[in-house]
Parts: C-alpha cells; structure tokens; sequence
C-alpha cells in the first residue's frame, strides 16, 4: 500500500492546531504538528514532507523566519501560510517569503484542504491551474480573486470556498448535504439553512449585476454552475 502524504502544520493555536490536524489525519494525511517556530524548524529539518501549513505569528521564532531558513537551506516542499493579517502587503511579503499560498483567518476547512491538494499536485506534477473560469468569471486560486467581465467581485472566505468548488465541478448538481460537509466541515445539523443563505449571498455578488446567471437552483436537490439559463 502506498504510503500517506505527510504534512507538517506549525500552529501554536491548540483550537486550530487540532482543527486543521484532525481534518487532514480524517483526509488521509499523516500529520506532525509543532506548537512553536522552533519545533517546527526541528521538524521540518528532520522529515521528508509534502508540504506544509504554517502560521506565521509564532512564538520562539516567527513563521517567516522559519520559512526563510527553511528556503535558504534549500527546502522546497509547498508551503500554505496562516495568518489573521489580510492585507495585500502582508500576503505580499509572505510570498517574497518563499510561501507557495496565503490563508486568512477564519478559513474554511474544506477551503485549506483544496489548496493543499492543489499545491502537492503542482509540485509532483506541474498541472494544477491556478485559474478557474466558467463563461466570463474567473477565479484566481492565488490570489484569492473574483472577476467577472472585468470587475472585481470582494468575497468572504466561506464565499470563495462556495464558489470555487461550484467552478471546479460545472455542470455538476451539488446537494446541500455535500456543499455543507465541503464548506463547514462537520460542525452543521443537516437540517440547517446555512447553504441557502451563503448561497443567495453569493448569488448577490456573482450573479445579480448581470444579465446570464451562472449559480442555479436545483429544486428539492442543490445547486449548479453553468451558464446556460434556467
């Protein structure tokens, strides 16, 4: 049997240590995880990982400086970076960095997993698209943007994880079921209504400037993306 990818995570955060920890162990990663820059460096240093998720406010030593190490040091395993700081010029400087892709905080667990999974196939193969498009919309998977007919669509991460996912399968009806459990991970009662409304939320800001609609209702079922009309 081939043996897992392995993923190395340095969050000194124990709530999203063991978040992100337990998703991917339940994704079919093995995982290690440091709770400070300095037991990250040790890790990355003494494993062979696939890549690695890594917050950059640390304690002993800060996530930047461990990437720039690791970097110089010739490592190249991909590395997505946390950070609860959104600015463009605090992406900016973690991708100078030597990072491969930039996570706010809050994020979406399905949202982290699809960058990661992107990011290995990238480095093992070289075909991953880092652009999404579906009839005059596109998704820039790097950095993080919307556009439609040229004009810049804001979104909130569990938005663009919504819409990402509908643009990575069109044509494809997604039932509410699979879009909470790749969206909220499994923190929802099936019952709830928080597909509808993140979906009508994300319609407003795709869909209602324009005259072809690409997000539509499947009735009773879910939700497509296709730009054929209803």
């Amino acid at each position: 049997m081939d043996e897992p990818m392995r993923i190395l995570v340095v969050e000194d955060d124990p709530k999203i240590a063991g978040f992100i920890v337990k998703g991917l162990k339940q994704s079919g990663f093995a995982v290690d995880h440091g709770a400070d820059g300095e037991a990250g460096l040790r890790l990355a240093r003494s494993f062979g990982y696939d890549a690695a998720v890594l917050d950059l406010m640390l304690p002993k030593l800060g996530g930047l400086e461990l990437l720039q190490r690791l970097r110089a040091e010739g490592c190249r395993m991909p590395v997505i970076l946390l950070s609860a700081l959104a600015s463009v010029d605090d992406r900016i400087r973690g991708l100078q960095a030597g990072g491969d892709d930039y996570l706010t905080k809050p994020f979406a667990f399905s949202e982290l997993l699809a960058r990661l999974q992107a990011l290995i196939r990238r480095s093992t193969q070289g075909t991953e698209p880092t652009t999404l498009k579906v009839a005059d919309l596109s998704l820039d998977l790097i950095k993080h943007e919307a556009v439609r007919d040229g004009r810049k669509i804001d979104l909130q991460p569990r938005e663009f994880a919504l819409l990402e996912y509908l643009m990575r399968h069109p044509g494809r009806v997604l039932t509410k079921t699979l879009l909470l459990e790749r969206i909220y991970d499994y923190n929802f009662d099936p019952q709830t209504n928080v597909i509808d409304v993140l979906v009508h939320r994300l319609r407003a800001k795709v869909d209602k400037e324009f005259p072809v609609k690409l997000i539509h209702t499947i009735r009773g079922v879910g939700y497509v993306m296709k730009e054929a009309s209803e």
